[in-house]
């Protein structure tokens, strides 16, 4: 009941809820994206799409996303520099 009212703990609680909010947009976006690819390759190799696709626009196959680079599905670690 003593103790002060300290506001950098619920700036530093705001922050992590930024923080996780952004990995979860990042994710959603990243699974849309694919089911969009997805959704494109195959209907462009479907009949009759496949023929309007390859003649009126050359209508190549698209990549999914992958991380190719190591660690890039993890989220990095934050830190504060308040090491004890």
């Amino acid at each position: 009941e003593a103790y002060p009212e300290l506001k950098s703990q619920d700036n530093y609680k705001t922050l992590m809820d930024q923080l996780e909010g952004t990995e979860n947009r990042i994710s959603t976006a990243r699974h849309d994206y694919n089911e969009a690819v997805q959704a494109y390759n195959t209907t462009i190799r479907t009949f009759p799409d496949a023929i309007g696709a390859k003649v009126f626009y050359g209508a190549k196959p698209l990549v999914p996303f992958k991380a190719t680079t190591p660690g890039a599905d993890v989220a990095p670690t934050v830190n504060f520099g308040n090491t004890n």
